[in-house]
C-alpha cells in the first residue's frame, strides 16, 4: 500500500512570454484552474500506475471549495481520500508561470498544508508493506514522525526532498536520512543536502554517493534532460536515460517521477526497471499541461508492456 503524506493544493496558471524578474509585470491572456500540491501529484502519479485502491493520501484542505474540489479530483484518480481532513485554514493555492519554453516560475500559499498531523495516521496503516511518500510542503516534524512510524512498522521511506527549506539545517537533514530508504532529489537539492551536513562537493553525483553514504540509503537523483541518477548505501551505480521531447509544460514532472518510483517500490521491481519506468512517465507528462492533468496512465508507459 502507498501512503503519501503530503500538500493539496489548487493551481492557478498562467502561461506568459517570459517568467518576470522582481519590479517586473507581463500579462497574460488568461488563466487555468488545475489540482496540485506536491503530496497530490505524487498520489494520483502513484495511483495511474499502481491501479485503483493502491494509493492513500492524508493531508489537509481548508473548509472551503478549492478543498472539496481536490477530494473530489483525488477521488476520480481513484485515490483513497478518507486521510484528508478539514482544516480551518484556506486549501493551499500555488501561483504559476509557465513560460514559451515550457519553464516555469511557482508561488505557493501553503494554507491549510500547515496544519498536516502525523496523528492523522492510524497505527494500523502501518506495516512491511507500507510505501510512505513523503514531501518538503508540510510540517517536517509532522513528515518525520510519519517517516519515524513507517521504519518503526518495517515499512519503506521514499522522501521527496522538495522544495528546500529556507533554512535547512544539519540537524534537519541528518534526521531525515536517518529514517529515510529513498532519498530523491533534483540536481540542486543535491547539492543543497550535501552541504547542509558539510559533504562539500561541486557535482550532483557525487553528493548523491555522499548522501547514499551518510544516510545508508539510496538516493536517487533526476537530472531532466540528463535521465536519473540512483547511487545505493555500498556506492553502487544506476542510470536511466530521459526519453527525448519537446516539453510543453514541465510542471509536476518531478512529482511524476516519484510517484511512478513509488508505484513500482510496492510492485517489488528492480531498482533499474523502476529508474526507467519513472524516466518515461515524468518524460510522458511533460508532454501535457497541468501538474496532474498530463500524468500518464499505466497503459501509456511503454516500459511496463
Amino acid at each position: 500500500m502507498i501512503l503519501v503524506f503530503g500538500s493539496l493544493n489548487i493551481d492557478l496558471v498562467a502561461k506568459v512570454p517570459i517568467i518576470p524578474g522582481p519590479g517586473r509585470t507581463v500579462l497574460a491572456p488568461s488563466y487555468q484552474t488545475h489540482f496540485g500540491g506536491k503530496g497530490a501529484n505524487q498520489a494520483v502519479a502513484a495511483a495511474r500506475i499502481a491501479g485503483p485502491g493502491q494509493v492513500r493520501m492524508a493531508g489537509r484542505v481548508g473548509r472551503d471549495g478549492f478543498g472539496n474540489s481536490a477530494i473530489e479530483n483525488l477521488r476520480a484518480n481513484e485515490v483513497d481520500t478518507g486521510l484528508v481532513v478539514g482544516a480551518d485554514e484556506p486549501t493551499g493555492c500555488a501561483f504559476i508561470t509557465v513560460d514559451q519554453a515550457g519553464e516555469n516560475a511557482i508561488t505557493v500559499a501553503s494554507g491549510a498544508n500547515m496544519a498536516a498531523n502525523a496523528g492523522d495516521l492510524p497505527a494500523r496503516l502501518f506495516g512491511p508493506d507500507t510505501v510512505l511518500v513523503l514531501q518538503m510542503e508540510v510540517p517536517f516534524a509532522q513528515a518525520l514522525e510519519a517517516a519515524r512510524r513507517t521504519t518503526l512498522a518495517a515499512g519503506t521511506v521514499v522522501w521527496n526532498l522538495a522544495p528546500v527549506p529556507e533554512r535547512m539545517t544539519r540537524e534537519m537533514v541528518t534526521k531525515l536520512l536517518a529514517v529515510t530508504d529513498h532519498l530523491l532529489v533534483n540536481e540542486h537539492e543535491a547539492l543543497d543536502a550535501a552541504g547542509a551536513i558539510d559533504l562539500a562537493t561541486s557535482s550532483y553525483e557525487a553528493a548523491a554517493a555522499d548522501l547514499a553514504r551518510a544516510g545508508d540509503l539510496t538516493c536517487i537523483v533526476t537530472a531532466g534532460a540528463q535521465g536519473a541518477l540512483a547511487v545505493t548505501a555500498d556506492g553502487s551505480r544506476f542510470r536511466a536515460a530521459a526519453p527525448r521531447i519537446t516539453p510543453v509544460d514541465t510542471t509536476g514532472a518531478g512529482d511524476t517521477f516519484v510517484g511512478a518510483f513509488a508505484a513500482m517500490l510496492s510492485e517489488g521491481v528492480s531498482l533499474q526497471i523502476a529508474l526507467d519506468v519513472s524516466c518515461e512517465a515524468a518524460a510522458l507528462k511533460c508532454l501535457k499541461a497541468g501538474a496532474q492533468t498530463g500524468m500518464p496512465m499505466r497503459s501509456a508507459i511503454g516500459s511496463l508492456a
